[in-house]
């Protein structure tokens, strides 16, 4: 990039975009931690760049900075460091990250968005100000902030972030009243699901989508092995046991990573041969009002380190968890179709509101266009119809 200007804010925003784009190479590999991408600038010209790959490897900025060779220390005070996140300030498995950005003489850093935890959110930029740096935030802040949706989820309320995910035709159906859904949107779209997959730690279906779809519930993309997360099978009444030597998730190489979640108390031996092949089971009592207990199904997760799960599911599983005012966020693919049908299966009903301002709500909304689809997704807003529905 050539520019008279070094600081402006286009050239700011032009080397963060780098910095996204580095940071999105850790894609998936980071959990617990965010994706962060840092590069050192002189003059709109790289001196050293990193991102953080995986838990307990080197942050960005440490990378970028231990990369740097040898440049002057006029260089480097005339140098700025743009970097997705802010940096850390406290002693963790690393030392704080602020410490080697001062020894290192850097003049300037430019930083996307904060550290959402609020212990340490600003305090970076306190630091660093108070030594003598000139401290940029906000450059890019929406998109860097969207980088880590499931990190700043667990980071502020300590609890997994449960996504809906589900692709519908334009009045809003999920499948045919026969039951039929492949398929509703087009290749596009599938590759972006794959994406979104690899990202996530685990993957929720119910039993429905078992039986009609045989899914396998792995990300596969272009060039590199399949991944697979952790797969939630959610199967209140046992149905995918009558047949469990059908279905790919209690078969496959993976199946130890296929999880089970029931309700009520079942006999252990109705579990045996699905757990001979490694799958495991979970089993949760019913809440008082006889439905399924999110809360313990978040708790349960907590404990077993999974901080976000893509809830694939069909017109049940995801009418229970959006009914339930447990689904964080929505992700809903829209195909150019409609239906016209009242007995297709829609993506959720039984709300009822009265007026608009009572239904479900999505705020901060971003949209893509997937060929001839659109990816519309947000975080849900609870309605306080939800309130009656769970009476």
């Amino acid at each position: 990039m050539t520019t008279s200007d070094s600081r402006s804010p286009e050239t700011d925003a032009f080397w963060m975009e780098h910095a996204l784009s580095l940071a999105r190479l850790g894609w998936g590999e980071t959990h617990p931690n965010p994706m962060v991408g840092a590069v050192i600038v002189h003059e709109n010209q790289v001196l050293s760049e990193g991102y953080h790959a995986r838990a307990g490897e080197l942050h960005a900025e440490r990378l970028a900075l231990l990369s740097l060779g040898n440049p002057s220390r006029e260089t480097l005070k005339q140098s700025t460091l743009y970097v997705t996140l802010e940096p850390c300030s406290s002693h963790g498995r690393t030392p704080p990250c602020t410490d080697i950005i001062l020894a290192s003489g850097i003049g300037r850093v430019v930083i996307g968005t904060l550290d959402p935890n609020p212990l340490h959110n600003g305090k970076a930029i306190s630091i660093l100000r108070n030594h003598g740096v000139d401290v940029t935030t906000g450059v890019l802040e929406d998109a860097c902030t969207d980088l880590n949706l499931i990190f700043n989820h667990w980071i502020r309320k300590k609890t997994p972030f449960l996504v809906a995910k589900c692709a519908t035709t334009l009045d809003g159906r999920i499948a045919t009243r026969t039951g039929a859904s492949r398929w509703i949107t087009g290749e596009e779209s599938h590759a972006d699901v794959m994406k979104w997959r690899r990202l996530f730690p685990a993957i929720a279906v119910g039993a429905g989508t078992v039986l009609s779809d045989n899914p396998v519930l792995t990300a596969r993309l272009p060039g590199v092995e399949p991944w697979c997360p952790i797969r939630f099978v959610f199967d209140r009444h046992l149905h995918t046991l009558e047949s469990a030597d059908q279905w790919h998730l209690y078969n496959d190489s993976w199946a130890s990573r296929t999880i089970v979640v029931t309700m009520g108390k079942h006999p252990a031996h109705h579990f045996a041969k699905i757990q001979a092949k490694g799958v495991q089971v979970w089993p949760f009592p019913m809440d008082l009002n006889g439905q399924f207990p999110w809360e313990a199904f978040r708790h349960r997760c907590a404990q077993e380190s999974i901080y976000g799960i893509l809830i694939e599911g069909g017109s049940n599983l995801l009418s229970d968890l959006l009914g339930s005012g447990q689904a964080d966020y929505l992700m809903a693919y829209r195909a150019p179709l409609l239906f016209g049908d009242d007995h297709a299966l829609p993506l959720f009903a039984g709300l009822a509101p009265s007026t608009p301002q009572q239904a479900l709500r999505l705020t901060k909304v971003r949209h893509a266009i997937l060929g001839e689809d659109q990816l519309l997704r947000g975080f849900m807003q609870p309605s306080a119809c939800l309130d009656r529905m769970s009476r």
